[in-house]
């Protein structure tokens, strides 16, 4: 049995960033994590071939290059291998009819392309551009501001002083708006739209449902006026330098170490049993970086004491299922629509609005689609190091999918298991990116395909391949992120704390949540 002032349950980045802060505050800190590797969500492996380096989920490190975090340890991390590679073509989208539009960080090429569609959209989009980090700067405050009485009043205060009352409300109005209804209202062409609207599916919004239209403004201005950056060598890169913090900081991390039971007395955290049987003690705080429904009725058996909120966990809703296929390839795709799309870090294959509306809709009823919305990821285009001399890799995310199979809408595959069906779905990906790049199959030297069943069973946050643990819908995010009276990473159990994806400001590789939440307990 060993002592320790915070315990956590968990080795993501959220974990290990909150750790390395409380480290370098002098809380003697241990980080237990079932898995034989650290990361989460955020691992890089030789999935198909050696040598061959592919991302298990998070390939986008931008959130964490411009997160807080990073500001005040920008020192330390790259003291531990932190490593970016700077992104200038950031992402595109390839169209049926052989068109394309893709968004770099040269605004003269984003916006003579935005002019081969659209004369008045390529001066809105400058419009836009040109206002984005006034804008930015209340949008970022929200997000990176903790969900309490005061950050909000200071938030909106800001926000009416700078802006007055009629623009102030044009923000909350972006808010609450659907992706489609800020598209349509802000550009004309169907292409430009498409584009745009598929960072929504990103994180859960469909391109009708309210409040997602922020996330497709957010991440086309902010790629616009930054670029991207990936991990160097891939995005462990950023677990490794985290963990490296926590260590030289007297920190522990044990893997293979599944947390059986958060133990409580007298409604106060205490510490944790593994299930070898070891207990540990936790004298200030247990952190607990976790999808809700492993807390009440797993990891706290008798429940937290509260019913309303043991209540709220279980019914906390999950995203639809994604699958991962990661391709080993003897060089890149050669996409129909032009070479220049080689030169991108992400590809999206949606082809309307309405397209990525039935993908979602399918989805949700427990169909198959017959046309997922496809994310694919070309990390060897902006960092060669990932592969052999010569060769690449793909990084396909498939989106969106049911957890549980009850039927094809294709018409085409048995509903079943996911371990009897994840191949011949793999195979209609396929054809659908062979369709807009021909003689894909043919420079496929490895695969590796992973369901949503199989991201479970990697990570259990990730339920049912849910990628962002948790709906980001509006009754589900803000203050009520993961439930209302729980967005401060609170729980009713004394001295336990909630961190992770599952937890404002959500899903991402920022590390908000943990940093924001070690900054409550120890200070900034």
């Amino acid at each position: 049995m060993s002592e320790f002032d915070a315990i956590f349950v968990g080795a993501g980045h959220n974990s290990l960033a909150c750790a390395a802060h409380l480290a370098l505050k002098g809380w003697k800190t241990a980080v237990f994590e079932r898995s034989a590797t650290i990361g989460g969500a955020v691992q890089t492996h030789e999935y198909t071939v050696p040598g061959f380096r592919h991302d298990f989920g998070a390939m986008n490190l931008s959130l964490f290059a411009g997160s807080a975090f990073h500001r005040k340890y920008a020192n330390e991390l790259k003291t531990h291998g932190l490593e970016f590679a700077p992104v200038a073509d950031c992402f595109a989208s390839a169209f049926p009819d052989g068109r394309w539009f893709g968004v770099s960080n040269d605004l003269e090429k984003t916006a003579s392309r935005l002019a081969g569609f659209s004369a008045a959209d390529a001066a809105t989009w400058r419009r836009l551009v040109a206002g984005f980090m006034p804008e930015a700067e209340h949008l970022f405050r929200l997000l990176g501001s903790p969900m309490s009485g005061r950050a909000l009043a200071g938030t909106a205060w800001n926000l009416w002083r700078k802006k007055g009352f009629s623009d102030a409300l044009d923000t909350g109005r972006l808010l609450l708006s659907s992706p489609r209804a800020w598209l349509e209202e802000t550009f004309e062409s169907p292409h430009v739209r498409t584009t745009l609207a598929a960072w929504g599916m990103h994180l859960d919004f469909a391109p009708d449902i309210a409040g997602g239209a922020v996330f497709p403004y957010l991440e086309s201005m902010a790629n616009q006026a930054f670029g991207m950056v990936l991990g160097e060598g891939g995005a462990d890169t950023m677990i490794r330098a985290l963990s490296g913090m926590v260590t030289a900081a007297g920190g522990k991390i044990v893997t293979g170490a599944e947390v059986a039971e958060i133990t409580v007395a007298g409604g106060r955290a205490t510490g944790v049993r593994l299930a070898s049987g070891d207990f540990h003690i936790a004298s200030k705080a247990v952190i607990a970086s976790v999808a809700p429904r492993a807390l009440t009725g797993k990891l706290l058996p008798d429940g937290s004491g509260d019913a309303g909120f043991d209540a709220a966990m279980k019914k906390f809703r999950y995203a639809p299922g994604t699958m991962m296929i990661h391709l080993a390839l003897d060089e890149l795709p050669d996409w129909r629509a032009g070479a220049e799309l080689r030169q991108f870090a992400y590809v999206h294959l949606a082809p309307s609005l309405d397209a990525m509306s039935r993908t979602y809709q399918q989805a949700m009823a427990g169909m198959l689609p017959d046309e997922p919305v496809l994310v694919v990821g070309q990390p060897t285009a902006i960092d060669p190091s990932r592969a052999p001399k010569g060769k690449h890799i793909l990084w396909v995310q498939v989106r969106m999918l049911p957890a549980e199979i009850l039927g094809d809408a294709a018409g085409k595959i048995a509903p079943d298991r996911w371990d009897e069906v994840k191949q011949a779905y793999a195979e209609r990906v396929l054809d659908i990116i062979e369709s807009y790049a021909p003689g894909l199959r043919q420079k496929i030297l490895g695969r590796a395909v992973f369901s949503p069943l199989d991201l479970e069973r990697e990570n259990p946050n990730l339920v049912g391949g849910d990628q962002i643990c948790g709906s980001h819908h509006l009754a589900q995010n803000f203050l009520f992120r993961p439930a209302r009276g729980y967005a401060g990473w609170n729980t009713p159990v004394a001295n336990l704390h909630l961190t992770g994806a599952a937890t404002w400001p959500g899903a991402g590789t920022g590390a908000a949540s943990g940093y924001m939440l070690a900054q409550q307990l120890g200070g900034n």
